[in-house]
């Protein structure tokens, strides 16, 4: 009975009043065959009594003056000449008075007296001036030969009659329903439009029902008023839509809606690119159905906590949890969403990558391990020296007192270098800071440089070559932080070549753009293509096997910094492992012309210790070569 469920009332209406007409029409049919019925039996035997009546007056007639003796004969005779003549007698026979037969017609057709149906019997009376005499009886046995004729007859005009008046019922019935359906198509196919924006539209409502006209009437009247009201609206609901798409466009935080059902609604470009897909993808959808990297429900948990919160700590606290994706971190904020009439519908995720926050977190962590260790390193051997030429010093000779003294100004190097380090960091690092520049050569600071490092590079048996273009042309630069950025590029140079190598440095024209470019050579273990792009990033050390060299992570973020921001060049590195490293920087000859600010200039400063102490060292193991190309 399912099918008689999913119809409609309309076509529920349509077959019970067919099953009711043809419910009433059998009843009347039935009735009116039974009654056509009786009425024939009845008028059947009527004519087989009129029959009898008459058969009976003309038998008296003719044997009313013939002997006893010719009854018979004549009697036979005329029942012969009336079975000869109507098929519907089946027999007749001849009684007299004392109710003997005196003839019989199934003496002659024997088998047509079965077929009898219906027997009538008349009496054969004799007038005799007023009196009468009964002188005997005619019986006549009717086969229905006629009447079953008639009846069925009768019967299959009325079960015709019947169909054709159910046929035709039928027929009205449809024609209605198709007329009534194409009718409400129209409203339905208007209806549809409305549905999908095209307001104005109008059904034509010409030859149709007094019901129906008023409908779609009503229904024009509607689509005008929605037209009306479109036009209106649409230029201010455009706007208000277009404003709202710009501000979730420009939006630098990912932001997903979801409605009270966990299903998504909408879902911003800067979202879709933190997740990872496309809105096909996640737009309704089950928010919980997204997966982090791991392939983990990462959303899954914190929302069944979100829901188990009561929504006003939601609102005053809201939920704040982070997910990983495609290698970056992803902070996400979850808040109930409530209507104008603080109605809860939903609630909105805000994402917002901080993985270069949790990457600088970490650098800094690892940075002040790294200083805490190197600092107390220096001061570690200085305090154990000091405590030892303070207890024991008259027990040592000259020599070895110098040489505990030479320790001691290479420890207190190290450490000036590093506080330098953290200290040209800050400054450098600070918006406020201005170097003042001058128009010089280049080359006294690179020769500085070299013969300061003189020391560092005897200790493991390393050999400069310094080679300068002819006619290299002057350039404005901060003498001080440009000797530091040398500086910092050749120590790391000699920190990770091989004992015995040679060091090439150069200063030459660059071959693409107006600059003076300077390179440091190397002969080292070199580095991976994967850490060059972050070589020059703060706090950045490569630490392997190979790279196993102590240091703060700030000497290249501070060439880095002096050369791009303050002297507007460029650094580059170029490196294969196993073969070495060339650093480098561009100096423009014609650098653009900084606006003049009131921000404080950063003051020379005076040469450290390790200059001092570099410069009153002798030439013992150096050799340095000038050449030209």
């Amino acid at each position: 009975m399912n099918w008689y469920k999913d119809m409609t009332t309309q076509n529920r209406l349509i077959i019970l009043g067919l099953l009711s007409t043809t419910i009433v029409m059998l009843c009347l049919t039935c009735f009116a065959v039974g009654k056509i019925k009786k009425d024939l039996d009845n008028g059947y035997k009527n004519f087989g009594q009129i029959i009898s009546k008459t058969l009976a007056i003309e038998s008296v007639e003719i044997t009313k003056d013939i002997p006893e003796l010719s009854k018979y004969d004549t009697l036979r005779s005329h029942s012969l000449s009336i079975l000869g003549s109507n098929d519907d007698i089946a027999f007749i026979e001849f009684k007299d008075e004392n109710s003997r037969v005196i003839y019989s017609s199934e003496e002659d057709y024997s088998k047509r007296a079965e077929t009898a149906k219906i027997s009538v019997s008349s009496p054969m009376v004799l007038k005799q001036g007023t009196s009468s005499k009964n002188v005997g009886s005619v019986m006549v046995g009717l086969s229905g030969t006629i009447i079953n004729e008639v009846r069925h007859t009768t019967t299959s005009s009325l079960v015709i009659v019947f169909a054709l008046t159910w046929g035709l019922i039928i027929l009205v019935l449809i024609a209605h329903t198709i007329l009534t359906t194409k009718e409400l198509k129209l409203l339905q196919d208007g209806v549809k439009k409305i549905s999908s924006g095209a307001f104005g539209i109008k059904v034509e409502s010409q030859g149709m029902s007094k019901e129906l006209k008023q409908l779609f009437e009503a229904f024009n009247d509607m689509s005008s008023r929605l037209h009306q009201f479109e036009e209106q609206n649409t230029g201010q609901l455009t706007l208000e839509k277009n404003k709202l798409e710009a501000v979730l466009t420009c939006i630098a935080n990912g932001v997903v809606v979801c409605d009270n059902y966990d299903n998504v609604i909408l879902v911003n470009n800067h979202a879709q690119q933190l997740l990872d897909v496309a809105p096909n993808e996640i737009l309704k959808t089950k928010i919980q159905q997204y997966c982090d990297t791991n392939g983990e429900l990462c959303f899954k948990d914190r929302i069944e906590q979100f829901k188990d919160t009561p929504l006003d700590v939601m609102e005053q606290r809201p939920l704040a949890f982070n997910i990983e994706v495609n290698k970056r971190v992803i902070k996400s904020v979850m808040s109930p969403m409530f209507t104008v009439n603080h109605e809860y519908v939903g609630y909105i995720i805000v994402l917002i990558d901080i993985t270069k926050e949790i990457e600088m977190d970490n650098l800094r962590s690892h940075f002040i391990s790294n200083v805490s260790h190197e600092l107390r390193t220096p001061v570690t051997v200085l305090r154990s020296y000091i405590d030892t030429l303070y207890n024991y010093g008259n027990d040592f000779d000259f020599n070895t007192q110098k040489e505990f003294i030479g320790v001691m100004n290479q420890e207190i190097i190290r450490l000036n270098r590093m506080v330098n380090d953290i200290l040209d960091f800050s400054r450098y690092e600070s918006q406020n800071v201005k170097l003042e520049k001058t128009k010089q050569d280049i080359m006294p600071v690179i020769e500085d440089v070299v013969d300061e490092m003189k020391v560092l590079a005897g200790d493991h048996n390393l050999t400069f070559s310094v080679i300068k273009e002819p006619d290299l042309p002057e350039i404005p630069f901060n003498k001080d932080s440009i000797r530091r950025v040398v500086a910092n590029i050749v120590s790391n140079a000699i920190k990770y070549s091989p004992d015995g190598k040679r060091i090439k440095i150069r200063a030459e024209r660059a071959r693409i753009g107006d600059y003076v470019e300077v390179s440091v050579e190397d002969q080292g273990p070199g580095i991976a293509p994967e850490y060059q792009q972050k070589i020059f990033d703060r706090f950045f050390r490569v630490e392997n096997d190979t790279h196993t060299i102590k240091g703060t992570g700030l000497g290249l973020h501070l060439v880095k910094i002096s050369v791009e921001k303050h002297h507007k060049g460029q650094v580059f590195v170029q490196s294969k492992l196993g073969e070495g490293s060339t650093f480098g920087f561009r100096l423009p000859i014609n650098p653009p012309v900084e606006e003049e600010d009131n921000t404080d200039e950063m003051p020379t400063s005076s040469k450290n210790v390790e200059q001092l102490t570099a410069e009153n060292n002798g030439n013992d193991g150096w050799e340095i070569s000038f050449e030209k190309r």
